[in-house]
């Protein structure tokens, strides 16, 4: 059997064999290229999801400083109007006078502090002609304390309906009605 050229023909095969390693290494090739492209395509989507991590990650923290802003200001109006019904309590609670006038018998009448506070410097503003005595300088009465005075109606100098009268704490004058006589 005579083969020929027997290099040549183990040239051939070696070429054969060339080119099998190469399609191969073609196809690995191609292979590794759609990977590396398929690599960075993802390094794209996850640079792109690392960038929107971080807008998501500023709103979150603006959200979070106008969350604690709003906090801060609700509880700051909290705590003030927990001042201002503090003190509206403890104003409501002090000791306050509470004056009025009655009809003892005939002429006589009484100035009577059913509050719970003293009246200091009680003053009558109103000119009264039917009271017979004012009232004493620096009149003051403690809560359930009277003050007995007098006061006669005539024709010219009628008992009037109304005394506004005033103390110390009570700058704008209480007009105290005066109850009509019995007897």
């Amino acid at each position: 059997m005579d083969m020929g050229d027997v290099p040549a023909w183990a040239a051939l095969v070696v070429s054969v064999g060339a080119v099998v390693v190469s399609l191969k290494a073609r196809s690995d090739g191609s292979r590794a290229a759609d990977a590396a492209e398929k690599s960075v395509i993802e390094a794209k989507r996850s640079a792109d999801a690392s960038e929107q991590a971080v807008v998501e990650a500023r709103r979150s923290s603006d959200a979070s400083e106008r969350s604690a802003a709003v906090a801060e200001e609700t509880l700051e109006d909290q705590r003030r109007e927990a001042a201002e019904r503090r003190a509206a309590e403890a104003e409501a609670n002090r000791p306050r006078a509470a004056l009025c006038i009655e009809h003892a018998n005939k002429a006589m009448w009484h100035l009577a502090n059913y509050g719970t506070g003293p009246a200091e410097n009680i003053v009558c503003v109103d000119e009264v002609e039917a009271m017979i005595d004012d009232w004493p300088a620096g009149l003051s009465l403690a809560p359930g304390e009277v003050h007995d005075f007098m006061m006669v109606g005539s024709m010219q100098a009628s008992i009037p309906p109304v005394l506004r009268v005033k103390w110390d704490g009570q700058d704008e004058p209480v007009p105290l009605r005066v109850p009509p006589r019995i007897g």
